[in-house]
């Protein structure tokens, strides 16, 4: 059976122990490398970068988030096994895991890290398509000529490089679409590489629950619960049209990935449409400091994205989630496009005070459309607001020191409510 060793990169026909190395971290697979759809994705990236920066680390708890009164960004594996999740108050992450190293993010070290994977990335093949700064689907078709090696290789030679190089960690999802790659890529976390071939697909999903569908969240599978869908083989049942008069166009997607058939092209070239960040609540809040403090900190999010892309928006959107999965939705175009995190907030906090009575809510979002390039960006003062110059100028110096002694060097009062 074809086989790769992760360790040494040796192409092996065993399943076991490579015999160049000794190493037991062997994939192998009947179309291993045959496949050439990947997602690679990195392992606790935020959590994983602090550690390499600071072996102290290595066997503790880690969570990247805010202070007391913040949320968990990410957490370690270490922290995950207590109980930690994204997303989730610190208060409760600190319950489950007391002993925890808590960490504000440095987005600047993480961004910087990010290229590099890329960077390394561009040298298999031109054919990526990035979702966020940890995680990008791969296109390696006709790539064994130029590399002389199988996609399969190659990609344990780019896992391998970021260990050794850069010290991060990354799982592969190799498979014959991008539906298959991506679910792949999560059932052997941390540095997994697991394969989904084309004449397993049907019953590797058989039993599985449709939640492994990348998009169907609490909602949708509550949806598809009271219509007796919980299995890919409950899917199966269903007539195409049923599922399409029942879900819409989700239905029409449902039909094909209960059969493991996903069309849809790896595109390198599609622009960014939007940049946005959100957070849901563990429990329901309409406490107007809570709520403030998450729109200055979603803001500033999403402001480090735009800057780090050479980006800026014209559109400031607002997403809230009432506590019975209702949606608000505000948006307003600015006259000049932004990437300030000052102009965001005040934005999204003047969308939020139209419906900020309307609470509690579960889950909040600030998201920048109609992006166009950063020199396109803050080109005029305001005449209504004279201090707004004076305060982008600020931020910039802020941004400035940020870059050079870290993402907590300096802290904005709100941001700690």
């Amino acid at each position: 059976m074809p086989a790769v060793c992760r360790d040494c990169l040796n192409e092996l026909e065993t399943t076991k122990r490579c015999p160049n190395c000794g190493s037991f971290r062997v994939t192998a697979h009947p179309e291993l490398f045959s496949l050439s759809i990947a997602h690679m994705d990195c392992d606790a990236f935020y959590a994983s970068v602090e550690k390499r920066d600071n072996p102290d680390l290595i066997d503790k708890p880690v969570i990247i988030g805010g202070g007391k009164r913040g949320v968990v960004s990410t957490a370690c594996y270490v922290a995950r096994i207590r109980g930690v999740r994204s997303a989730m108050p610190m208060f409760q992450a600190l319950k489950l895991c007391p002993d925890a190293v808590v960490i504000k993010p440095r987005m600047d070290v993480y961004v910087e890290v990010s290229r590099a994977i890329r960077k390394m990335m561009d040298e298999l093949t031109p054919v990526i398509e990035p979702l966020s700064l940890d995680e990008a689907f791969l296109d390696m078709s006709g790539t064994a000529k130029l590399h002389g090696a199988p996609p399969a290789v190659m990609l344990a030679r780019l896992t391998k490089r970021m260990k050794d190089e850069l010290g991060v960690t990354g799982s592969i999802g190799l498979s014959h679409n991008k539906f298959l790659a991506k679910v792949a890529s999560d059932l052997d976390k941390p540095r997994g590489f697991s394969v989904i071939g084309k004449a397993e697909t049907s019953a590797f999903l058989a039993d599985k629950p449709v939640g492994l569908i990348w998009g169907i969240g609490p909602v949708a599978r509550d949806s598809l619960e009271r219509a007796g869908i919980r299995t890919f083989t409950d899917l199966l049942r269903w007539d195409q049209q049923d599922l399409i008069a029942r879900f819409g166009n989700t239905g029409y997607r449902l039909w094909h990935l209960a059969r493991g058939q996903d069309k849809r092209k790896i595109s390198a070239h599609t622009p960014m449409k939007s940049i946005s960040n959100e957070t849901t609540f563990y429990e329901d809040t309409a406490n107007l400091d809570i709520l403030d403090g998450h729109l200055w900190r979603l803001s500033e999010k999403v402001s480090d994205r735009a800057k780090a892309k050479d980006l800026a928006g014209r559109v400031v959107t607002l997403k809230l989630k009432r506590a019975n999965f209702s949606s608000i939705s505000r948006r307003v175009s600015l006259r000049d496009a932004t990437q300030m995190a000052d102009t965001l907030y005040r934005t999204a906090r003047g969308l939020f005070d139209q419906v900020g009575n309307e609470g509690p809510y579960r889950l909040i979002g600030v998201g920048l459309a109609d992006l166009v390039p950063a020199t396109q960006a803050d080109l005029s003062g305001d005449l209504l607001d004279p201090q707004a110059s004076q305060r982008a100028k600020a931020e910039r110096a802020t941004d400035a020191i940020r870059a050079r002694f870290g993402a907590d060097a300096i802290v904005k009062g709100r941001a700690m409510r």
